[in-house]
């Protein structure tokens, strides 16, 4: 599978807004988008009026981007989305939040998705008390999230430990035994990811 390898800042610059990849660095003034508010190359600073079809595109590419996906994983998501009783563009964000790096990321036991995908694939967590090293696990509602008991002596974990977290309304959490649970799953009025998630469907509609 392909991997992006550049700089992640860059991918923020494209979109136009905080993607909010780099943990810590994304809130402070040394944000590529609080530095250079425009898209990247030679011709970043020139007006482009935008068809359809690219607002579509980049609401697609921004959404992938938000969540560490791969175009393959991101269509075969979509695809179980549309198989789904109910509206398909919030079935997919209800898949794209409960996969198991965003659960662990919204549970404020990394900095970013992308941290919590290296946490997970490294087998720092545990679902219902069995080894979880997939980060693209779906988990579901009353999954309980915790972090694998040799692991909580590291200084990561530490860390959080004397953080304080506040999770969304569909999780609840309890940091001093790194653990979370995913009481009921999203709803769409729950997920305050910037996506116009109908951009999307009428994309891959055509």
């Amino acid at each position: 599978m392909s991997r992006y390898t550049d700089a992640n800042c860059k991918l923020c610059r494209r979109e136009g807004q905080k993607l909010f990849l780099k943990g810590e660095r994304c809130y402070s003034s040394k944000c590529a988008i609080e530095r250079r508010n425009y898209a990247p190359g030679q011709h970043g600073q020139a007006r482009k009026k935008q068809s359809d079809y690219g607002n579509q595109l980049r609401e697609k590419q921004k959404a992938k981007r938000f969540y560490g996906m791969q175009e393959t994983q991101f269509r075969n998501l979509f695809d179980k989305a549309a198989k789904r009783p109910g509206k398909t563009g919030e079935n997919l964000l209800i898949l794209l939040e409960t996969r198991l790096d965003n659960v662990v990321f919204r549970l404020g036991f990394a900095s970013s998705r992308k941290e919590a995908r290296q946490l997970v694939t490294h087998g720092h967590f545990t679902v219902n008390g069995k080894k979880a090293d997939i980060p693209s696990m779906e988990v579901k509602a009353g999954d309980v999230i915790k972090v694998k008991e040799k692991s909580q002596s590291s200084p990561k974990f530490k860390e959080v430990k004397e953080m304080s977290i506040t999770v969304p309304s569909w999780m609840s959490v309890d940091v001093e035994k790194l653990e979370g649970k995913v009481v009921t799953l999203p709803r769409r009025e729950d997920i305050d990811t910037p996506i116009a998630e109908h951009l999307i469907v009428e994309l891959y509609s055509k």
